[in-house]
């Protein structure tokens, strides 16, 4: 049996987790998250904890029963405490700026770049060159961060780009004469 689906997963104070044969929502301070319940994994909340079981004997609902647990954990994290995401502008003149729900970047291109923000992820630029995401929910906050990178990723030669803030860029040595 999975080990991750066998550990229980504790709820902490100020989450509600409603649990319905179709859905599994989790409502914390920072918002609520819904998630389609799997076939294969039964849920069941017992005094504040939360355990995850395979349906049946397959191999298949043993493993999804350690990838719900670990998706719904997300989930309680995300309503509890949130989940973030830095990024970093390497380049002359690279600048962002966060504007309402908006992200604009220049960027090096000759024309300005705006990334609107999906519902519940907000965008907060520390400095000209910093962009921080934030939300409830771990895969769009990620999602967001991949997307933003996507527009310009670092470049070999000099490393001029968008990376994140844990980033090795590694720069390749320029051609000899």
């Amino acid at each position: 049996m999975s080990r991750v689906g066998k550990l229980p997963l504790p709820i902490p104070q100020g989450v509600d987790v409603a649990l319905s044969p179709s859905e599994i929502k989790v409502k914390g301070s920072l918002g609520t998250l819904v998630r389609p319940a799997h076939a294969l994994v039964t849920v069941k909340n017992e005094s504040g904890k939360l355990m995850f079981a395979p349906a049946n004997d397959s191999a298949e609902a043993d493993a999804m029963s350690g990838t719900v647990r670990a998706l719904v954990a997300n989930m309680v994290n995300g309503v509890s405490k949130g989940f973030e995401r830095k990024l970093n502008l390497v380049g002359v003149g690279f600048r962002a700026q966060a504007a309402g729900n908006k992200l604009n970047l220049q960027i090096g291109f000759s024309h300005p770049v705006a990334k609107d923000m999906p519902e519940g992820v907000q965008v907060v630029c520390p400095t000209q060159t910093e962009i921080v995401i934030k939300g409830a929910d771990r895969q769009v906050v990620g999602q967001i961060a991949a997307e933003i990178r996507s527009i310009r990723p670092p470049e070999p030669y000099k490393g001029k780009g968008i990376r994140y803030a844990d980033e090795k860029v590694v720069i390749k040595e320029t051609k000899k004469k």
